[in-house]
């Protein structure tokens, strides 16, 4: 399916070869005491354009489309700038990004524009506030982002939740999106971050653009590509408990205006937090590589190929450091007693080819990607949590297995970004196949009669997954006044699964018993996501929006699992949302104040439930619930003097199930009522930093900055007995900045609180980390 899409896409390619009419684009860029400023880039949104200016302060473009044109400015020190034009020549001057804000533009529509004009509740991180907030991992965004949480219990997987959409299955409730490939499950996604360009998040269903799991939201992640100036980093980052962090890349044109090549690594490790008190040791060491590459052709000022690839292997000596229970994890934090330790090997792959034809009347564009993930634990590894030797699991079967693999292929085309007309489109199709072998053996040590099993024997379950998709969407957009647009999306999906499970149980000296012969479930699933929207202009900067959409997450087939309550191979159905939101998107006192403020409602019907089966560690789903979701965000970004920026985020969300039957030792209990997991009842961020410049030409600052966050009341089971009472957090740093380097010192959860980040069902916790301080240093060419 996947080489058919392509084959479409090279061909509608090849149709394109008539040259519609061009200009040159020229102009000066000075700042605000009319000196020219030199390594500006300047980039003609929506088309594959880019040029940096001289050191003069000129640039030109030789061909462009004609038309109605946006350009992106962007230089160090300076507040980024759109410029609408429609001429040849262009004289721009540029503001210090001490007195203004940025001028944003996101592609959360599939789009570059200004995400203050977008009507939805979007934020938006440049790769300066990634820097000021050490957003190092996808997790990090929790609190910087309101009525957003993330946390994972150790093993490096993130579940994501935002306004009370989440999930601890496999099956994300957020999608995540990096340079436009979609991390398609828990297994695939990268989460460590580096060489960041912006992070997008996308509140609220989007389903209508991006498809199945992005009822939550969407993480929009666009790293840094290549231009034609050469530049590159080198970094370090040391701290206590052992972290360390290397990182280096460049970025250069092989071709001027043609060839372009971009490489980025990082290395980092730590000797852990945890001791691990059964041989008095650290268990959660770990260490990790990650890549990112780029060769980009620019064919002609039309058309151009982008070859991306990513990888990331980690390594961790201790795995789910977790305590057996809240209480135990509170009361002796950072101590914990296994007596199974292991070294989880994680290898994820990730590439992709994207065209882009950017036309006078429309533009294309074709994404086909390849992700894996090749997960396992070199020995067995703890199930039980304990000093006693009763359960550990085993997954290290061979390549063959536990190694998931997506191919996806994306085709979109829209409307020129030059046309003048009111009426704006886009649509497109999408595909996808997915294998997923999962093997998984429950061992039962000397210590296994407690669990009610033979010692030294091993419960092996099989499910082997298949799974393919199909979609369609677009999206119209209709000015109907100057003041007055509306937009209206619609997505088809349909998806087929197929799983294939089979169990035995091995006893030493003994052939193999079957528990479960070989057997298989199909399944067939359909979705339909509309979107409508209407956004009214107050005054050029000052808009308000309402909005109604509807979100999807994909049915699947429950896993062969040892709890007899669980019906083996049964379908369960999507999960669906309903979702209205009014909002307000305000800019004030020219680009020094913005404030953005939105309320939500949502309905989910057919939740689905994941259930974590003890001692097989797998995780079977079913639909169970009604959730009810409703609340608001806020987003304040503020420059009130020259020097001092402040951000201010606050999140409401009151998520409750207005039915939700579940089996609970053996009987059902009726939770009605009860709260969303991993869903804090309320987020605040505040961040204050002032920068003091010491040297105007070499961009030299003393920096200061403090960050408050609080995370609010939350459950981590369904059932509302284990819960985390809301806690503060402190983080500060100061340093230098420069045009050519970084030097911080930095400490976060100064007041060394102790929480619970993390936790089970059935009890085991793993906490937030604790004080940590260090150095960073990265220098800039």
């Amino acid at each position: 399916m996947n080489k058919i899409l392509s084959l479409v896409s090279i061909f509608l390619l090849t149709c394109f070869a008539a040259n519609a009419q061009q200009n040159s684009l020229s102009g000066t860029i000075k700042n605000n005491k009319r000196e020219p400023i030199g390594q500006v880039t300047i980039q003609v949104l929506n088309t594959n354009l880019s040029v940096v200016s001289k050191a003069d302060g000129t640039f030109e473009f030789e061909k462009v489309p004609s038309g109605k044109l946006n350009v992106k400015f962007t230089a160090l020190g300076y507040a980024s700038t759109v410029k609408t034009i429609n001429g040849q020549f262009l004289e721009v001057v540029l503001e210090g990004n001490d007195t203004k804000l940025d001028e944003i533009t996101v592609s959360a529509q599939k789009i570059e524009e200004k995400v203050q004009g977008i009507p939805a509740s979007i934020t938006v991180l440049s790769a300066a506030k990634i820097s000021d907030y050490r957003i190092q991992n996808t997790r990090d965004l929790s609190a910087i982002v309101p009525n957003l949480y993330s946390s994972n219990p150790g093993d490096g997987r993130n579940v994501t939740s935002i306004r009370g959409i989440g999930t601890t299955s496999y099956d994300p409730a957020v999608a995540t999106y990096i340079d436009g490939v979609n991390q398609f499950g828990l297994d695939t996604y990268i989460a460590s971050l580096f060489d960041v360009e912006r992070i997008e998040v996308l509140r609220g269903p989007q389903g209508t653009l991006y498809g199945r799991n992005a009822m939550g939201g969407v993480i929009n992640i666009i790293t840094k590509q290549p231009t034609n100036a050469t530049n590159g980093f080198a970094g370090v980052d040391i701290g206590n408990y052992g972290q360390q962090r290397y990182s280096a890349g460049i970025r250069t044109p092989l071709i001027k205006n043609k060839l372009f090549f971009g490489a980025a690594g990082l290395y980092n490790k730590q000797n852990g937090f945890y001791t691990n008190e059964f041989n008095n040791t650290k268990f959660d060491k770990l260490h990790g590589y990650l890549g990112n590459y780029y060769l980009k052709f620019l064919a002609s000022s039309k058309f151009a190929l982008t070859l991306n690839v990513k990888h990331n292997e980690n390594r961790n000596n201790g795995t789910f450091p977790l305590a057996g229970s809240v209480d135990e994890a509170l009361a002796n934090p950072f101590k914990l007693n296994q007596n199974a330790t292991t070294e989880m090997v994680d290898n994820l792959f990730n590439a992709s080819l994207s065209a882009n034809y950017a036309a006078e009347d429309f533009n294309f564009s074709s994404q086909t990607a390849y992700q894996s993930n090749y997960r396992y634990y070199k020995q067995p590894i703890d199930g039980d949590f304990s000093p006693l030797d009763a359960v550990a699991i085993v997954n290290d079967y061979g390549k063959d297995w536990n190694k998931v693999e997506v191919y996806t292929q994306e085709i979109k085309f829209s409307s020129s970004a030059t046309s003048a007309s009111r009426l704006k489109w886009l649509g497109g199709l999408y595909g996808f196949y997915q294998r997923n072998p999962v093997k998984q053996g429950t061992y039962f040590g000397a210590d296994g009669a407690i669990m009610g099993a033979e010692p030294f024997t091993t419960a092996v379950n099989i499910n082997s997954g298949k799974g393919a998709g199909l979609a369609a969407f677009g999206q119209l957009s209709y000015q109907l006044t100057d003041q007055l647009n509306a937009t209206a999306g619609l997505r088809y999906d349909y998806e087929h699964k197929k799983l294939l499970a089979s169990g035995e149980y091995l006893i030493p000296g003994m052939d193999p018993i079957v528990t479960q012969g070989d057997t298989s479930a199909k399944a067939n699933f359909h979705a339909v996501s509309p979107k409508l929207s209407l956004s009214y202009l107050l005054a050029s900067d000052n808009q308000i929006y309402v909005s109604y959409s509807r979100g999807y997450r994909a049915g699947g087939i429950t896993q062969l699992a040892s709890d007899p309550s669980v019906k083996p191979l049964d379908a369960y159905k999507p999960e669906y949302s309903n979702n209205i939101e009014l909002g307000s998107k305000n800019t004030f006192f020219n680009q020094r104040l913005s404030v953005n403020l939105a309320a939500f409602y949502i309905q989910v019907t057919d939740a689905q439930i994941p259930i974590l089966i003890l001692p097989d560690a797998l995780t079977t789903t079913r639909n169970a619930g009604k959730l009810t979701s409703k609340g608001f965000d806020l987003e304040l970004s503020a420059k009130p003097v020259k020097g001092l920026s402040m951000d201010y985020n606050l999140g409401y969300t009151d998520a409750k199930y207005k039915s939700l039957n579940l089996s609970k030792g053996g009987t059902m209990v009726d939770l009605s009522g009860n709260k969303q997991i991993y869903t804090p009842e309320m987020t605040s961020m505040l961040a204050l930093q002032y920068a003091y410049e010491i040297d105007s030409r070499a961009k030299l600052n003393v920096i200061a900055r403090g960050e408050w966050s609080f995370i609010g009341n939350q459950f981590y089971d369904l059932s509302n007995e284990i819960q985390q009472k809301g806690y503060n957090i402190y983080n500060a740093k100061v340093g230098f900045s420069a045009k050519a380097f970084d030097l911080f010192f930095w400490g976060r959860n100064l007041a060394n609180k102790t929480y619970v980040d993390y936790a089970y069902d059935f009890g085991a916790a793993h906490l937030g980390n604790p004080k940590t301080y260090g150095l960073s240093l990265i220098g800039r060419f």
